[in-house]
């Protein structure tokens, strides 16, 4: 019987770390898409990096971070938090990949917004917090799901920085990426082609959301008769 330890880990971690992606995400984006010019244009390089860099050096990086012989992971170790070959250090990996894509997106979504729409609701006496809930990310809602669905999947199929921050354990720290390599590795063709074709389903299945999301946003909001 196959092990779906995989399958749960790669689903939990993608899982979890979505939800801070999405929050960090549309924050950074709504912050950066008001800022000046040229801060925009400092801090958009920044957060995007990641994007641009091969998945083992942002790896690398967590590693020079999260150490537990550098300042942050030793204070996170002496938390009780240990995020080196550790499933948790799956997590922080996915965020640092998929911020980017969640957060270009957002950005995106939000340049685009008709700012009228928020005047419109100020002038009504509704506060901002309330305007951006109800108004904003309501006008920006495909925008944003694309983007958390694009991420979703990122953070589904990381696999560089996540084998060097957390490494492979089976029933500890395997995902799908990991476990694909290690079968291949060891020479357990049949093993590793069961988990490239879940892979394979699970990337499909994101495409066609991310293709249905686009094609209800470019659809005629009314017509007439």
């Amino acid at each position: 019987m196959t092990d779906l330890f995989p399958l749960w880990n790669s689903l939990r971690i993608a899982a979890i770390s979505c939800v801070i992606v999405f929050f960090a995400g549309i924050f950074a984006a709504y912050k950066v898409a008001r800022m000046p010019r040229v801060l925009k244009g400092i801090l958009d390089v920044i957060l995007t990096l990641p994007m641009v860099l091969p998945p083992t050096v942002c790896g690398y990086f967590l590693l020079l971070v999260f150490g537990t012989r550098r300042p942050v992971g030793k204070f996170l170790a002496e938390m009780g938090v240990k995020l080196v070959m550790n499933w948790p250090g799956g997590v922080a990996a996915a965020v640092a990949v998929a911020f980017p894509l969640m957060y270009r997106t957002a950005r995106g979504a939000f340049e685009s917004f008709d700012e009228d729409l928020a005047w419109s609701a100020q002038t009504l006496g509704l506060s901002n917090t309330w305007i951006f809930w109800r108004v904003r990310m309501r006008a920006c809602r495909q925008g944003i799901l694309a983007g958390t669905v694009l991420a979703f999947a990122r953070a589904l199929g990381e696999y560089g920085a996540t084998s060097m921050l957390i490494g492979y354990t089976p029933g500890r720290t395997a995902t799908v990426s990991t476990t694909v390599y290690q079968l291949w590795r060891t020479n357990d063709e049949s093993g590793a082609f069961f988990w490239v074709m879940v892979n394979l389903a699970i990337s499909a299945a994101v495409l066609l959301t991310v293709n249905l999301l686009e094609r209800r946003e470019r659809k005629p909001k009314w017509r007439l008769k």
